[in-house]
């Protein structure tokens, strides 16, 4: 019935290490063997997945990867975009003000200038050790209005992020697509863009349906693929409310939880 399982990575795909277990790695393969789509859906950038990517062997000519919270959906051999839905340097300005009234440190992935901050501060550092990337001091306020920005992320200590984000404006729901994917990271996309609305368009674009698709999760930015796939699952580990919308919770991302969806709806 199943085709295609959908992946998030951080909480879910990786263990509290940032580590893939060997269970996980064999049910993957296996779910492979039987001609079953793996994808990873992360808020990542595509070079902090790719290790990942080669790990599992999910980096061949028909692979594909959603990046960047699916803003930028490619094909990962080739790096063929198949679909993206992207912010602009006028969003970041606009959202580094704001964030300074808030008293939030911000970053910024920019297309050409990479992953940038403008100012030091521990989780713009934390990002690209993740990611395995390096990060730019850069003035927003230079920022080209019309410069593609993939997103825009406030960064800061969680009681500090979680009283700024009560004091959002709510007219920025109807601007940007917005998620927390940690307790330190806020995250800004383009309206159109978050993994619900990446899935139907890779589905659109393989040929497949909702129906036939896994999606697995464990955090906000989760929460749209998860609502959107035939079958949405949550880790144990996840969020509240992550778990209240899936329609299975499985074990945690400490406990093979991954393994345990390919071994209860793929492999058997």
């Amino acid at each position: 019935m199943y085709k295609l399982v959908a992946l998030d990575m951080d909480g879910t795909l990786l263990n509290s290490e940032k580590a893939l277990t060997s269970k996980v790695r064999e049910a993957i393969a296996s779910a492979k063997e039987q001609g079953i789509k793996v994808v990873l859906a992360s808020g990542r950038p595509f070079e902090g997945m790719l290790p990942t990517l080669k790990e599992l062997g999910l980096d061949g000519a028909d692979d594909y990867a959603l990046t960047y919270n699916a803003s930028l959906i490619l094909k990962v051999a080739c790096k063929s975009v198949v679909s993206s839905a992207i912010l602009t340097g006028r969003d970041a300005v606009d959202l580094k003000k704001l964030a300074d009234k808030l008293g939030v440190n911000i970053l910024a992935y920019s297309m050409t200038r990479g992953l940038i901050t403008p100012k030091e501060n521990e989780y713009t550092e934390y990002e690209a050790k993740l990611n395995g990337i390096e990060y730019s001091l850069f003035d927003f306020d230079k920022l080209e209005a019309d410069e593609d920005i993939l997103k825009v992320m406030m960064i800061d200590q969680e009681q500090i992020l979680s009283k700024a984000v009560e004091q959002l404006p709510q007219s920025l729901q109807e601007k940007y697509s917005m998620a927390r994917s940690t307790p330190f990271f806020y995250e800004f996309m383009n309206k159109d863009s978050n993994k619900g609305m990446g899935m139907a368009a890779l589905t659109a674009h393989l040929g497949l349906t909702a129906e036939q698709i896994i999606c697995v999760g464990d955090a906000a930015n989760d929460l749209e693929m998860i609502k959107y796939a035939g079958l949405g699952v949550a880790m144990e580990n996840g969020s509240d409310e992550v778990k209240a919308n899936a329609d299975y919770i499985t074990a945690s991302n400490d406990q093979d939880g991954v393994a345990h969806v390919f071994e209860k709806y793929v492999l058997n």
